[in-house]
């Protein structure tokens, strides 16, 4: 007699799929089926995603059981193939026309979502690439008909927020394109992709804190360290903590602590609204900082640890080197 089976769909932006998995599949097994599919090499800036029954985002931990974990009695269960890590430097780090790809059809959509905030002449030029990617080198008797209008170039909320007629718009996104002459479209998402990396919110991940006098505040993971921003502003940060200049960080139920390498310089205490909060701001400050440190020490960094191993602190070894 076979052991019973669940159905789990896979969003990837592009596509879906849609498995029959064991109560015993794991998240890594779930993982290595989904990145074959794909037929993507770099597999470490990627995890699996879904929401948990409290209705925060949650990357699947890829050592447990997949119905194990924060799932809830929803079937069949969805989960997001997403971009959990970022480069540092676009050009240099994405490689993989795969990789290039996920990466560019990721933060177009949350450049058109609003999730990641973008002005107006950059989204311009983001568009004008859009063009150059979907129908080629530009033609002006034939354009119009290959742009597919069912993916919105300009993020609608800029699009409210100017008196320009569709016309108008048009004009200032061909304006670019013309000058895209001759790029392929594995290079046309590469130049994207340098383009968006210049974002101030590009490859942040966002947790709401509260400081030890209960205002609520932002604290922003990337690739360079920790950021503390005003709950209104994302994109400016009030205080910054570099990976090389943070010697520790570690939690103690919701208390959550960033210690300095300066001695002298104050502990940064902040608290999450729940103690899982803290574990997954953890994780993910680990496995940044693991490839901030691999990135100095080869120029082929080499994959994160996928699912670190349950902890309440991490110390960073190359901050330690400094003093």
């Amino acid at each position: 007699m076979h052991p019973p089976q669940t159905n789990v769909k896979v969003n990837a932006i592009d596509t879906e799929y849609k498995f029959c998995i064991h109560n015993a599949t794991t998240g890594r097994q779930l993982f290595d089926q989904v990145v074959q599919l794909l037929k993507l090499k770099h597999v470490w800036f990627f995890g699996l995603q879904y929401t948990d029954t409290k209705g925060y985002p949650t990357w699947l931990k890829l050592k447990k059981k997949v119905f194990s974990q924060e799932m809830g009695r929803k079937r069949p269960v969805q989960l997001h193939f997403r971009a959990k890590f970022f480069p540092e430097d676009v050009g240099r780090e994405l490689i993989d026309p795969v990789t290039i790809k996920q990466f560019y059809l990721q933060t177009k959509l949350d450049i058109i979502n609003g999730t990641l905030y973008c002005p107006v002449d950059t989204a311009i030029l983001l568009a004008s690439f859009v063009l150059q990617i979907q129908i080629g080198d530009f033609d002006p008797t034939s354009y119009r008909a290959g742009i597919d209008h069912s993916d919105t170039l300009i993020p609608p909320k800029l699009v409210q927020q100017y008196s320009l007629s569709e016309e108008d718009w048009e004009e200032k996104i061909v304006s670019f394109y013309k000058d895209h002459h001759g790029i392929d479209a594995d290079t046309g998402m590469l130049e994207y992709m340098k383009v968006a990396q210049d974002l101030e919110m590009f490859g942040i991940n966002y947790f709401t804190i509260r400081n030890k006098k209960g205002t609520e505040l932002l604290l922003g993971v990337d690739s360079l360290g920790l950021n503390v921003y005003e709950k209104s502003n994302k994109l400016t940060p009030k205080l910054g903590f570099p990976w090389s200049e943070i010697k520790s960080i570690s939690f103690s139920d919701k208390k959550f602590t960033i210690k300095p390498v300066d001695e002298t310089a104050p502990h940064f205490i902040f608290f999450a609204h729940r103690v899982r909060i803290n574990k997954r701001i953890l994780a993910l400050c680990m496995g940044n900082h693991e490839l901030y440190v691999r990135r100095r020490r080869s120029s082929d960094p080499s994959p994160p640890a996928a699912d670190p191993a349950p902890s309440t602190s991490h110390s960073t070894p190359a901050s330690k080197k400094s003093k």
